[in-house]
């Protein structure tokens, strides 16, 4: 949290804007047959031949979705990628290209949007995508990021968040929750700082929570074991705005019910020794936190001895019919009607 005074400052009026472009585009490197042109010209060309195209995109604001008091560039260059990927990764999609489009203040010199391209390149390193395009423009408001990316599927692979039918299992991938604990330490450090500039917070206890909002990893791992285990989910999303929103939007698109079971919940040991030490209660950040970028699908019954060995995968529940509602099956064995109350982009409170 202590800033070096004697930072290299590019000015990026200098390069004007094709300068910039040119300058933090030079080293991507092009890996995907679909890429017939990329950086360069008037727009990309691709070329998926006979497969299907999944496209989404994502916006980041600066003061909304990041604080950069203790988000380092980076990283939220790295997250900025891997948010999209994870939508990809969710229709059951092999990520291929993004285009990367920002709008940052005169407060940015260009050794810190250096610092924000060095982790879109490592992200598209690490998940083998290509840059093949975006945009750069001035803001007034700070930093804005808007990440595009897109995926190719077979016909026959694509998975909808529709697909869901009374009597499937509710899976998830990882473990839950740890990325919001995460933010509270954070957000608990930064408090501590503005009162007093010369402390070092002591963050090893928290290193897991911390990374999983500072620098989390997009499922696609999971979209390999699932084929190579000859598993197809009947419906699928991924966990951005909290569990129990999550399933209910799995729930409304697929007209079924649901109870999920307290007690199957994967919670990793960091992230309920901080819920104790925070006095939250760990069940509730699970299902409300959000930015877990795991993956919540559902699978045929005939598909679990499949999947029950599996360490990354954990069956949290079951679809019921439509009329039984949505519910959270506590450790107690009562049932509360699920709620969404995760991150709304929207709210301004």
């Amino acid at each position: 949290m202590i800033e070096d005074k004697n930072q290299q400052r590019t000015e990026l009026s200098q390069l004007g804007e094709f300068g910039l472009i040119d300058h933090l585009t030079k080293h991507f490197e092009i890996k995907q047959e679909t890429t017939i042109k990329g950086i360069g010209d008037d727009a990309a060309v691709l070329d998926f031949k006979d497969q299907q195209v999944v496209i989404t995109t994502d916006l980041l604001v600066e003061g909304v979705h990041f604080d950069l008091s203790y988000m380092p560039l980076k990283h939220l260059g790295y997250k900025a990628v891997i948010v999209n990927l994870s939508d990809v990764f969710a229709m059951n999609a092999n990520a291929t290209q993004i285009t990367v489009s920002i709008a940052m203040s005169n407060r940015f010199p260009l050794e810190a949007i250096e610092e924000l391209y060095a982790g879109i390149e490592t992200a598209a390193k690490t998940y083998g995508v290509d840059v093949v395009g975006g945009d750069t423009t001035s803001s007034t408001t700070g930093l804005l990021i808007s990440v595009t990316a897109l995926g190719t599927v077979s016909k026959d692979d694509v998975v909808y968040r529709n697909g869901a039918k009374p009597n499937d299992l509710l899976v998830v991938t990882g473990d839950i929750g740890s990325a919001y604990m995460g933010l509270q330490v954070l957000e608990r450090e930064k408090e501590v700082f503005k009162v007093n500039p010369n402390s070092q917070p002591d963050l090893e206890p928290y290193t897991y929570i911390i990374e999983r909002q500072l620098k989390p990893e997009a499922r696609q791992d999971i979209i390999k074991l699932l084929k190579d285990l000859e598993v197809k989910p009947t419906s699928m999303i991924d966990i951005s705005d909290g569990l129990s929103s999550e399933i209910i939007h799995l729930c409304k698109q697929s007209k079924v019910g649901c109870d999920l079971y307290e007690n199957k919940i994967p919670l990793d040991p960091q992230f309920i020794s901080t819920c104790e030490e925070f006095d939250i209660d760990g069940t509730t950040i699970a299902l409300s936190g959000g930015e877990d970028y795991e993956l919540l699908f559902t699978i045929s019954q005939e598909d679990f001895p499949k999947i029950k060995a599996n360490p990354n995968l954990t069956v949290i529940g079951f679809m019921t019919e439509e009329n039984a509602g949505m519910h959270l099956v506590t450790r107690a064995e009562t049932k509360i009607p699920l709620v969404a109350q995760g991150w709304n982009a929207l709210d301004d409170k």
